[in-house]
């Protein structure tokens, strides 16, 4: 039995993932580097890595790089702060009180607290959580396992009892390396991805509540 629900933050509550490759572009577009939707998609979202390896292969120094990664992120969050009274995914509020009635609830994700902050500052959804684990919580991200086990341990239940909540690759791959049960909801960025080892693959996040408030199961078999 279910006892505890690890959601995904960014691409499953709330859509930001075109900001951060906004905020990308914004850097590497002085290097002449054209970040694609392709590259994005296959850095951040499949394998987890990190795109300024690109402009590592052209020799530039590490202090310089984090020089840059800095810039992209105060750059990222000015971008949230325009747009975070429209970011919200829809059907999420009304499915995660729902949901946190009968569940432990815990938002797993590889976003720094000041970006979370500002993301939710208008989203409302926030006090349906037990606890948060951003960036700074962990030393590996996902596909790490880490950041799901520390959610794990910090539940009290059984694995068993947890399942995870994404809509990447990376995400299910830190899931399931964490020995965890993943349901996988895709969006425009992720919908051709690979989710072998998924759970159930839902369409939307309300389908949720047909999964567990006793009602018939909405799910898309994995391919």
């Amino acid at each position: 039995m279910i006892k505890a629900i690890f959601w995904d933050n960014d691409g499953i509550l709330v859509n930001t993932e075109h900001l951060y490759l906004e905020a990308n572009r914004h850097i590497f577009k002085r290097f002449d580097i054209d970040i694609t939707m392709e590259i994005f998609i296959e850095y951040s979202l499949v394998r987890g890595q990190s795109i300024f390896e690109f402009i590592e292969a052209k020799g530039y120094d590490s202090n310089y790089i984090e020089k840059l990664r800095l810039e992209r992120d105060d750059y990222f969050a000015g971008l949230l702060k325009n747009n975070n009274k429209s970011l919200l995914i829809e059907g999420v509020p009304d499915t995660l009180e729902k949901l946190h009635e009968r569940f432990l609830m815990a938002v797993v994700t590889s976003t720094r607290k000041r970006h979370f902050d500002i993301i939710h500052e208008h989203t409302g959804i926030v006090q349906n959580f037990d606890f948060i684990l951003t960036a700074e919580n962990f030393e590996n991200s996902k596909p790490h396992p880490e950041p799901y086990l520390k959610a794990f341990e910090k539940s009290g239940f059984k694995k068993s009892e947890c399942l995870v909540v994404e809509d990447t690759e990376r995400g299910l791959q830190a899931a399931t390396a964490a020995g965890l049960k993943c349901v996988i909801i895709p969006n425009e960025l992720t919908k051709s991805g690979k989710f072998l080892n998924a759970w159930k693959i839902l369409e939307k996040v309300s389908d949720m509540e047909d999964i567990f408030l006793s009602q018939p199961q909405v799910f898309i078999e994995a391919k």
